[in-house]
């Protein structure tokens, strides 16, 4: 048991780093809704900037968007021309993913400034792409309607999580401890 452990003491440090850092993040970001009470800034501060940036970007565009507190349900309504299209809700704010990616970077760690650029610089990229997401759906969901399920069930998170998956490919093979390891 114990050669078992001395074979496989990167992964599972690796797994421990990654599940303690994720947790933790999690816990911290749970809390954070649980004390939200949106009444500045309604659902949560992150939900309404998204939905504030990305009514921004739509106008940019030349569309005229709005977006409005929902009556029933924590989100934010986004309305295109005049058009209900989607909700704005706080799945849509890309903290989730955000600590998601932050823990595959802190668990597979390089040197520590390299590491506080490069999820620094992670996060900024993939809250952008979040937004662009959301702009593109919400064009997408304008123009052709009847692709809904594909468009955000498939297409979008597919963008998403693809950058994610990009970002981690890029840090293991350019700046991790474990390419510093093999050169």
């Amino acid at each position: 048991m114990k050669a078992l452990f001395k074979k496989y003491k990167s992964v599972i440090k690796f797994i421990i780093t990654f599940l303690v850092v994720y947790i933790t993040l999690a816990v911290c970001y749970k809390f954070y809704l649980q004390f939200s009470d949106g009444s500045k800034f309604y659902p949560d501060y992150f939900t309404n900037l998204v939905a504030k940036q990305s009514r921004a970007v739509l106008n940019t565009l030349d569309y005229n968007a709005e977006i409005m507190p929902h009556p029933n349900e924590p989100s934010m309504k986004l309305v295109l021309n005049g058009k209900y299209l989607a909700r704005v809700i706080e799945g849509c704010n890309a903290i989730s993913v955000i600590i998601l990616f932050l823990s595959f970077i802190v668990a597979f760690s390089g040197q520590v400034k390299t590491t506080f650029l490069y999820i620094l610089a992670g996060s900024v990229l993939i809250y952008t792409f979040n937004l662009l997401r959301i702009v593109v759906l919400a064009i997408g969901l304008y123009h052709y309607p009847k692709y809904e399920a594909v468009l955000h069930t498939v297409v979008f998170p597919a963008i998403i999580y693809g950058m994610v998956f990009l970002l981690w490919i890029v840090w293991v093979n350019r700046f991790s401890k474990l390419k510093q390891k093999h050169v």
